[in-house]
């Protein structure tokens, strides 16, 4: 298992307070070496600041000078990536439109936008603004990459480590690890005799190794009014079957993933995370990513998988809909309703889910998609089923749901 993110979490001020950041960089180099010490491969380090509106006094017009300051000073104190926050329904759409020059300008900053929330409910505008900072991000590089860096946001709590997810509640710093744990479930579903039996494994394994990932950054992590965030255990993939979250379902079900039985095998797993027993952070669920998963993106390959294959599976454990290539044409609308029905599981189940829309330009629907990059696995275009949103769906409001009672 590897430790996808090592995130510190601060108030940046801005102009930045330099101080504070290197103090993010000296701690999760720190803690890095803390836990290579202890044997484990630490991917990135990672900073992520409060919702960039506030961190601008509401003007988002100085975004672009923001990202670029933050991405040169994560660059000097030796920190790999850094996430803006999110624009929020109540920043108004020019904060949404201001996302996608942020992230034109730079390479390694990250950026998100709440559609949905407890306290304001769905917000149909801000779908629409999400969409259209979609459509103008896929068209940064000409091949629809930059959305790798953007997501939207529905009930999703700060505190998350994964990337384009997290953000800061503003109050003291803290530090909070993001690891990469589907192999763990592909042991315990390979080596086991029985559900019970893999079930147990894979809450052992989780359990043995958030212990010595405790006992490793806690001297390193101990820095006077330093908060520890917790440990989100979500089943991350990586692009190669031992290390898929797809090969763990595969192995409980008997059948290529999307057949049925496909749900029930995400729900089991997902039932074993919350049966370990480690100070959990961020997500600690399940990761269902198209690209990034060499099972996943086989079988969408295949056809055997749609977007409403996974937001189905999303119900019962999963982040929501993740690294999804889409055709390079898909219209706003279309977006806006994939989005819509994120954000109403969200609030209906009571659970964060994400966005992470990828038009590919130029690309149909069942045309082949390859990144050269080694985190992302080739796959073909995913067809929408969606129309755009009509009827009173086609309006500006905002809407309260509440989550199920009975």
């Amino acid at each position: 298992m590897q430790i996808r993110t090592v995130t510190y979490f601060l108030e940046p001020d801005f102009p930045l307070a330099d101080d504070r950041i290197a103090d993010a960089g000296q701690v999760t180099s720190n803690v890095k070496d803390a836990l290579v010490e202890a044997g484990y491969i630490v991917q990135t380090t990672r900073l992520a600041i409060p919702p960039f509106a506030r961190v601008l006094n509401g003007d988002a017009g100085r975004l672009t000078q923001l990202a670029l300051d933050l991405e040169a000073a994560c660059f000097v104190h030796k920190l790999d990536y850094a996430a803006l926050g999110p624009a929020r329904p109540g920043d108004g759409p020019a904060a949404y439109q201001a996302i996608p020059a942020a992230l034109e300008a730079t390479e390694r900053i990250f950026a998100s936008a709440i559609i949905a929330d407890v306290s304001g409910g769905v917000s149909l505008p801000a779908m629409r603004w999400t969409a259209d900072v979609i459509q103008r991000n896929a068209a940064i590089h000409g091949d629809g990459f930059a959305n790798l860096r953007f997501t939207a946001l529905a009930n999703v709590p700060p505190g998350s480590p994964f990337f384009p997810a997290a953000y800061h509640d503003g109050g003291p710093p803290m530090f909070s690890l993001g690891v990469e744990a589907a192999e763990l479930a592909v042991s315990a579903c390979a080596e086991a005799t029985s559900l019970a039996d893999a079930r147990g494994r894979l809450v052992r394994s989780m359990e043995e190794h958030a212990q010595r990932l405790l006992k490793a950054t806690k001297k390193p992590g101990g820095v006077r009014g330093l908060r520890f965030g917790g440990i989100d255990f979500t089943l991350a993939p990586y692009p190669e079957a031992a290390r898929s979250l797809g090969t763990a379902l595969e192995r409980l079900t008997g059948h290529p993933l999307g057949a049925h039985g496909t749900l029930a095998a995400a729900a089991f797993l997902a039932d074993a995370l919350d049966r370990a027993k480690f100070p959990a952070g961020g997500f600690s669920g399940l990761f269902f990513p198209v690209l990034e998963d060499a099972l996943l993106a086989a079988r969408a390959a295949e056809n055997r998988l749609s977007v409403n294959d996974l937001l189905l599976y999303s119900t019962v454990c999963g982040a929501g809909l993740d690294t999804v290539p889409l055709p390079g044409a898909v219209d706003a609308d279309t977006l806006a309703a994939i989005l819509l029905d994120v954000a109403a599981l969200s609030l209906r189940l009571n659970k964060p889910l994400t966005a992470r829309l990828m038009p590919i330009p130029g690309k149909q629907a069942g045309d082949e998609v390859h990144f050269d990059f080694a985190y992302f696995a080739d796959t073909r275009v995913l067809a929408p089923r969606a129309s755009g949103l009509g009827g009173l769906l086609a309006g500006d409001e905002s809407f309260d749901l509440a989550p199920r009672q009975r």
